[in-house]
């Protein structure tokens, strides 16, 4: 009896769609479709290059699995650089929306199905145009092994899939914190961590920045005299204690200066006798 169980496997799903193209088929359909058959062979030899292999073309969408998860967003990468350093399409240009997720499909000769596929498709859907966007599944295998960043998306409600955390990869040095983000993203756990270590630092040197323009401030109103005074004894007072506080000898030279300093500021504001003031 042949063997009717279905065939399974973990792959990488790469699903990619033209944005718009129903409108750029009606403003000009001729040239679109040489535009998308040559993006096509471009895609196509770009697969390949990284282990990769065409599942479906059907309309103006591409399907595409691989073994690796990280071929698979390399790829994905170099597909938008080579779309987007094209100039040579008429306009307006086309330009590609890229899902990716890893997870399990079902395997019937050379085709794929299953959720594997259809979140892949769903993801490409969220993704702006020349933009790409990630399962958690993949994001979870290529995060620190690509010199590309990832924003958080969060979970996304996709039609008739459960939601799935996904993220956006970011190209061209791109930082999430240089993104504005519309509302419900959030940044990725490195990312708010970075954040949060600059916002910790800014704070750090506004605090003693504060701290400083504090005694500044005391101590520019008070006389000149005192406020050198004052300024001489912290320094003999942490003198001393650097070099050990076993013998306390900081006492008599900040005395003698407060006093020196007490005594010149209250001979400075006497009020002139009344002989000389006559004179």
């Amino acid at each position: 009896m042949p063997d009717d169980k279905v065939k399974r496997r973990l792959t990488t799903v790469l699903c990619a769609d033209v944005h718009g193209y129903s409108r750029l088929m009606e403003a000009d359909e001729a040239g679109t479709l040489e535009t998308l058959r040559r993006y096509r062979t471009a895609i196509a030899r770009l697969v390949e290059r990284h282990d990769g292999r065409i599942v479906n073309t059907w309309g103006d969408a591409v399907i595409a699995e691989f073994a690796s998860v990280v071929e698979a967003v390399q790829c994905a990468v170099e597909i938008q650089q080579e779309i987007s350093n094209e100039d040579s399409g008429p306009p307006p240009p086309m330009r590609f929306r890229i899902g990716i997720n890893l997870g399990d499909v079902m395997v019937d000769g050379s085709d794929l199905y299953g959720d594997g596929v259809n979140i892949a498709a769903r993801l490409q859907e969220l993704a702006e145009p020349g933009g790409i966007v990630i399962s958690s599944s993949a994001y979870d295998q290529v995060h620190n092994k690509l010199s590309v960043g990832f924003d958080c998306l969060g979970q996304r409600p996709m039609k008739n899939i459960a939601p799935v955390t996904s993220y956006r990869v970011t190209m061209s040095g791109q930082t999430a914190q240089a993104r504005s983000f519309p509302p419900g993203e959030r940044l990725t756990s490195q990312t708010a961590s970075a954040g949060s270590q600059t916002d910790a630092a800014h704070r750090d040197r506004s605090e003693s920045s504060n701290w400083m323009g504090f005694v500044s401030d005391g101590l520019a109103k008070l006389p000149r005299p005192v406020a050198a005074a004052l300024t001489v004894s912290a320094f003999l007072i942490l003198i001393n204690i650097f070099t050990g506080m076993h013998k306390i000898w900081f006492h008599w030279p900040v005395a003698a200066l407060l006093f020196g300093a007490i005594m010149r500021t209250a001979l400075r504001d006497r009020p002139e006798s009344g002989g000389k003031s006559e004179r």
